[in-house]
């Protein structure tokens, strides 16, 4: 498999938390929100190196390479990819996302492997229904069938992210994620189908539940 390096998104705020450390630094089953991630990208077979974009302050990890996070989402992926090792691959992955396994991980390796697309992104079908609406009444019903929430990690052609990032700050701003610019460029992005729980941790309440699975699978293994 080829060489590939992690991203780790870190230097959110986490201000709907409701606590003054940064998120990535928050207690979350005995450890630090940002360690159960980086434990399932170094278990990944094709991951080489683990780069950790952090707010100011907060020292990487051990055996992670830490820079500094940027204004937004997308400015954090550039900085941590300046810093990255030469790799024909790239990892995305948000520090939020604490139930990510080495399974998921290597599961978007694979599929850009095998289908030769610029991208490869973990992704759970939608199960809800899901309406568009505009000034509070429904527009229409859309097809969920089709429909995918989107997650992380995200796996890529490192000359296809690289482009991505290149497109400007105010592209960059903007992007909720980086298979969003790598598609605005053209590229195939392939969905990933993930299994296992794999939210983002975002309020307090999301805190706890990751917490609970979290315990369990250490129980469990």
């Amino acid at each position: 498999m080829p060489s590939a390096v992690a991203l780790l998104v870190a230097a959110g705020r986490g201000e709907r938390l409701g606590l003054a450390a940064p998120k990535a630094l928050v207690p979350c089953a005995g450890r630090p929100l940002l360690a159960w991630s980086v434990d399932a990208l170094n278990a990944a077979a094709g991951v080489a190196h683990v780069i950790a974009a952090l707010p100011p302050g907060v020292e990487a990890p051990p055996g992670v390479i830490g820079v500094a996070g940027g204004a937004e989402r997308s400015h954090s992926v550039r900085a941590a990819l300046v810093a990255a090792p030469p790799s024909d691959w790239v990892l995305v992955h948000d520090a939020a996302r604490p139930l990510v396994t080495a399974v998921i991980v290597q599961d978007c390796l694979d599929a850009l492997a095998r289908h030769g697309c610029d991208a490869a992104i973990a992704a759970a079908p939608v199960a809800d229904t899901i309406k568009e609406g505009a000034g509070g009444v429904v527009v229409r019903t859309l097809d969920r069938r089709n429909l995918w929430a989107i997650q992380t990690p995200q796996a890529f052609r490192r000359p296809a992210l690289e482009r991505a990032l290149g497109l400007g700050d105010a592209a960059l701003g903007a992007a909720t994620d980086d298979a969003a610019l790598v598609e605005s460029l053209g590229g195939e992005v392939r969905l990933v189908a993930t299994t296992p729980p794999n939210f983002k941790v975002t309020t307090p309440g999301d805190l706890h539940l990751a917490e609970l699975i979290l315990r369990d699978r250490l129980r469990h293994p």
